[in-house]
């Protein structure tokens, strides 16, 4: 199966780089490119792509919004985050719309491609330093979910050790190895955890971990013990 890629990005080069490089890779083809969030909001409807490499800073509409907006009609992309600014209120609030996961646009052209398989694969994507940035700075501080102890309280216990798993960045792969279970099963326990809590992303399973306080920051142990 081939995956369709949409490159979202105002400045010409890069989006040139991008498509020479996802056009280059094995699997991989090109499904349009957009100069601003408009653009690629209107794009992704017509063109149905697999996965929306989306920068953040566009004009006419951001790629939060354009994000928002994309994740918000039935069936939608996976939608990768690539921007030049390494802040976490943009990690939390792309994650907190649904995207599936934030990479610097100097990552190199081997992990682009291998993050488009990631996501489609069904596993987030954010770098540990990202992630520990992100829990530190702003997950006591934002809610972007409604969920709360009592929707957490519907899960089974292997549920919640699954969320938490994923709250700790770890691929469906990991979380099978950590707990002796199939890939399958943790992809089933995944798929109905995030029916009970109402997520649409993994990364948003990701923010209601940290949210819930299922993630406790490192350098903010637990006040239990």
């Amino acid at each position: 199966m081939t995956i369709r890629v949409l490159i979202a990005d105002d400045q010409a080069l890069i989006r040139a780089g991008l498509i020479a490089l996802v056009n280059a890779a094995p699997g991989l083809e090109v499904a349009g490119e957009a100069a601003d969030g408009e653009q690629a909001v209107t794009l992704t409807a017509s063109a149905r792509p697999d996965v929306v490499l989306m920068d953040i800073k566009m004009p006419v509409l951001d790629g939060i919004a354009a994000t928002r907006r994309i994740l918000a009609a039935p069936e939608p992309p996976h939608v990768i985050v690539l921007t030049t600014f390494d802040l976490p209120e943009y990690v939390y609030t792309a994650l907190g719309e649904g995207a599936s996961g934030f990479l610097l646009k100097d990552t190199p052209p081997d992990r682009i491609i291998a993050a488009v398989h990631t996501v489609v694969a069904g596993d987030i994507l954010i770098t540990p330093r990202i992630t520990q940035q992100l829990v530190d700075t702003y997950a006591h501080h934002h809610r972007t979910t409604s969920v709360g102890t009592a929707e957490l309280s519907t899960l089974t216990a292997r549920e919640t050790e699954v969320l938490r798993l994923v709250g700790n960045g770890l691929s469906n792969a990991q979380i099978a190895n950590r707990l002796t279970l199939s890939e399958a099963t943790v992809k089933t326990h995944v798929k109905r955890l995030m029916g009970k809590l109402g997520l649409s992303s993994r990364a948003q399973a990701v923010v209601v971990a940290y949210e819930t306080g299922l993630v406790v920051p490192a350098s903010r142990p637990p006040h239990d013990h």
